[in-house]
């Protein structure tokens, strides 16, 4: 059933000619256009099914033998697939970084597919190649507001370049840091450079035992595969505590110092534009000075909140980020574009020929090719859509977005602040914050408690918190995840706490508080309540407080 005949004819039609108007291909097509919203609440199956489950319909390891029809293979897509995916749409869905898009990235998104553009090099992408220059010099200058000259010259020269489009902010962060590593470890009188000697070769000529990079432990984890890719070394990853949740730029001084005498050089210092567990924003222009005076480069990784420049009120929580050598932005987060949309951008236009390749069949010299200069070969045009969403929202709509989710993200803290049986564990900075399930009376009890026995109930309350999220997950309604951070309050232990993103449009005031409204009637059903109640009882703890 569902068996397409084996064909040449057959295949000529699959790729020229789609089935009739009214197939179940075409029907999804034009749900999808006309109410993506109402797709995914109809398609997207809100019931507890097991990731198990799920794998049965993913088992078989063999290729299919002969071809199936599109319409049959579209509905099993529906069953398999679409059913059990996650409605990142959902106004309720507030966990991840990863929020409802607009309409109009549908009917762009197919043509994006249909011209097939690579954008590795000009013979397979023509226009796409001068639109990708123009995307990566509209952020950067957004980011570093050159005068209009500078782009001038350097927007399309084939000897320079203003960043990289990559497919996230991993690519883009090892993309960063490959290039400060060429930089500092270039080619010079007696040395033919990192990039063509290695590593071992370099640190023999430098005289040196290490290179490394240093950030605080809020770093994202895509810089342990910075080091790890471009041989440094996990090692060598530098991470500082966070207890406030930001760099602190003294300590950072000391260690970067300390490191040096002990015969190593220090690479970079990576300032955080947003972390992905808090939203925290580390005090760039003060670790400017401290990359400064280290002599290193500086890195900012604001592939969360780098679109918050958008923000006439906001965007000074970025201030210094403008004195960064290279920049990580994410289009697909905060920008609203479909996933894949990464950037690293460079304030020198002439840093990025550290990892300039050539090729004699592509990526020739002298040519505009923008693979000679990115970690990834073949890439799709996925700076059209950041193109599109840049004109269709404008600055001005941009800032809204932002604006709304940062206030949305205030007037929650405030609701978490007001509810009984909440706690409060981050206040936000961009549009993140963590808070917890804590009942009223024991937030009293833990001020007063000695810290053994902050850290047995807080182990409770860490029991109670991951069983709330896991059931509330479970139930389909809504979603928030959890992390666990450093807290000021308890230096000698980290803490679990519910984190939210609020960067989904959709989402109400009455969304969060039906969220809220939801996990203190799970709470107090679970087992993890009780064994809270009853172990600070049974420890007298409300005599002692």
């Amino acid at each position: 059933m569902g068996e397409a005949q084996v064909s040449l004819e057959h295949l000529f039609r699959v790729f020229t000619k789609p089935e009739h108007k009214d197939s179940k291909l075409a029907q999804i097509e034009q749900h999808l256009s006309d109410n993506i919203l109402d797709f995914l609440s109809q398609h997207v199956v809100t019931k507890k099914t097991s990731l198990e489950e799920v794998e049965k319909d993913f088992s078989n390891s063999k290729v299919p033998e002969s071809p199936e029809f599109v319409s049959t293979h579209a509905e099993s897509l529906l069953d398999k697939l679409v059913a059990h995916s996650v409605n990142t749409y959902s106004p309720t869905f507030i966990g991840h970084m990863t929020s409802a898009l607009p309409y109009f990235h549908l009917p762009l998104s197919k043509l994006m597919v249909g011209l097939n553009q690579n954008l590795v090099k000009i013979e397979t992408s023509k226009a796409f190649t001068p639109l990708e220059r123009q995307v990566i010099g509209m952020m950067h200058n957004l980011v570093y507001d050159q005068p209009e000259s500078f782009y001038d010259e350097h927007l399309h020269s084939a000897a320079h370049s203003l960043g990289a489009f990559c497919s996230g902010g991993t690519i883009a962060n090892i993309t960063a840091l490959w290039v400060a590593r060429n930089k500092l470890l270039g080619p010079q009188k007696g040395f033919a450079g990192v990039a063509r000697a290695g590593l071992a070769a370099a640190y023999r000529f430098h005289n040196i035992n290490n290179v490394g990079i240093m950030c605080s432990k809020r770093g994202h984890y895509s810089l342990s595969k910075a080091v790890d890719v471009l041989g440094i070394g996990r090692e060598q990853l530098l991470t500082l505590p966070a207890p406030n949740q930001t760099l602190d730029p003294e300590k950072a001084l000391r260690a970067g110092k300390r490191y040096q005498e002990e015969g190593n050089k220090l690479l970079a210092i990576v300032g955080v534009g947003g972390t992905t567990e808090t939203g925290h924003v580390d005090p760039l222009n003060e670790l400017a000075d401290v990359a400064k005076e280290l002599g290193c480069w500086f890195h900012v990784d604001a592939a969360w909140g780098g679109a918050t420049l958008f923000s006439s009120r906001y965007r000074d929580r970025l201030k210094g980020i403008e004195r960064a050598d290279s920049v990580t932005i994410d289009a697909h987060k905060q920008m609203y574009v479909p996933m894949g949309a990464g950037m690293a951008l460079f304030k020198d236009p002439e840093n990025a020929n550290t990892v300039r390749h050539h090729a004699q069949y592509i990526l020739r010299e002298g040519s505009k090719d923008l693979g000679a200069t990115t970690l990834e070969g073949s890439r799709n045009g996925m700076a059209m859509m950041v193109y599109s969403a840049l004109h269709i929202f404008g600055r001005k709509g941009y800032e809204l977005l932002i604006d709304s989710s940062i206030d949305k993200a205030h007037d929650f803290s405030a609701m978490i602040n007001k509810a009984q049986d909440f706690e409060l564990t981050t206040t936000p900075t961009l549009s993140l914050l963590t808070y917890r399930v804590c009942p009223a009376e024991i937030q009293q009890i833990l001020k007063t408690a000695s810290p053994s026995m902050q850290k047995a109930i807080n182990e409770k309350i860490d029991a109670l918190v991951v069983a709330v999220q896991k059931q509330q997950r479970e139930a389909g309604k809504s979603f928030v995840s959890r992390t666990r951070l450093e807290a000021p309050d308890y230096p000698s232990q980290c803490i679990t706490v519910f984190r939210v993103v609020l960067a989904n449009p959709l989402t109400s005031h009455n969304d969060l508080a039906a969220i809220l409204a939801e996990q203190h009637i799970i709470a107090k059903k679970t087992k993890a309540w009780r064994s809270l109640i009853d172990f600070v009882n049974s420890n007298d703890m409300q005599s002692i407080a």
